[in-house]
């Protein structure tokens, strides 16, 4: 469980995959081996700190020089599963993402235009080099897409409502035949009761990002650093996986009623989220 530090955690979720060692060539997987038998792994407020201190330079260091060689572990059932970081790699799809999310006049003031060219150029190289490159960490500021939700079931939920020394968790996890079974399922579902659009989108995406990793990997969704702007009774009350997998089922059974009412609650919930940063 993370602990609580005085570092000002970005309201970041994930979506993670951890891929059993065998399914990383050599030398990779004996590297992931001996990784995964230190007792010193760092954790996702680690990654955090880094990035942040990135952004202290000036000009700041938009994304890192080197590829990371540190990754989160995961054992179930004595097999050792592996997420690596790859902050490099995320760091330069992230900046693909920030005219989306910033005006341009911030987005020159956080990360000047020279910077940001240096590494679109910096990732176009590396990418000729590495045409089959994915992450294996997916991240959302400030939300949980819907679309995350559908590869999980409400009986796979982890709540801990943490300590004065150790946050609060809030996460999903499920083996990947699952979750591509729900997203198979989803969206039978979903084309069968509407048009195409941003949430079948969506949902296609992570369906094809998901065929990308070993059949016997397991799928993660956790709350991050989320769970520090919202009150432990929301945290608490908090079951998007449950209202989403209603609102499928109902679609399923042509009962628009029960599925109009499921995905309500979802945008009401997730509306007030996502109102808080611009509160904040």
């Amino acid at each position: 469980m993370p602990k609580v530090t005085s570092v000002i955690v970005p309201y970041a979720t994930y979506l993670r995959v951890y891929e059993p060692l065998a399914a990383f060539p050599q030398p990779e997987r004996d590297h992931w081996a001996r990784y995964a038998r230190r007792p010193d792994r760092p954790s996702y407020q680690d990654e955090l700190r880094r990035a942040l201190a990135g952004l202290v330079p000036t000009p700041p260091v938009a994304v890192p020089v080197h590829e990371s060689d540190d990754a989160f572990v995961l054992e179930i059932d004595g097999v050792v599963c592996v997420c690596p970081w790859r902050t490099r790699l995320r760091g330069w799809q992230a900046l693909g993402e920030l005219a989306e999310e910033f005006p341009l006049p911030v987005l020159d003031a956080l990360l000047p235009p020279v910077v940001r060219r240096e590494a679109v150029q910096d990732y176009e190289r590396w990418l000729a080099d590495h045409p089959d490159a994915r992450p294996w960490i997916r991240t959302a500021t400030w939300q949980v897409p819907i679309n995350w939700f559908v590869l999980f079931s409400d009986e796979e939920r982890e709540y801990s409502k943490g300590s004065a020394d150790e946050a609060p968790v809030l996460r999903y996890r499920t083996p990947m035949v699952e979750a591509r079974r729900r997203v198979a399922r989803g969206l039978r579902a979903l084309r069968n009761a509407m048009d195409e659009g941003p949430l079948i989108d969506g949902l296609v995406d992570v369906g094809r990002w998901l065929e990308e990793f070993h059949p016997r990997s397991y799928v993660e969704l956790d709350y991050g650093g989320l769970v520090h702007a919202l009150p432990p009774g929301v945290l608490e009350d908090d079951h998007s996986a449950a209202d989403v997998a209603e609102g499928i089922a109902a679609l399923r059974a042509g009962d628009g009623e029960t599925a109009g009412a499921a995905y309500g609650r979802l945008v009401e919930r997730w509306r007030a989220v996502r109102d808080l940063r611009s509160a904040n």
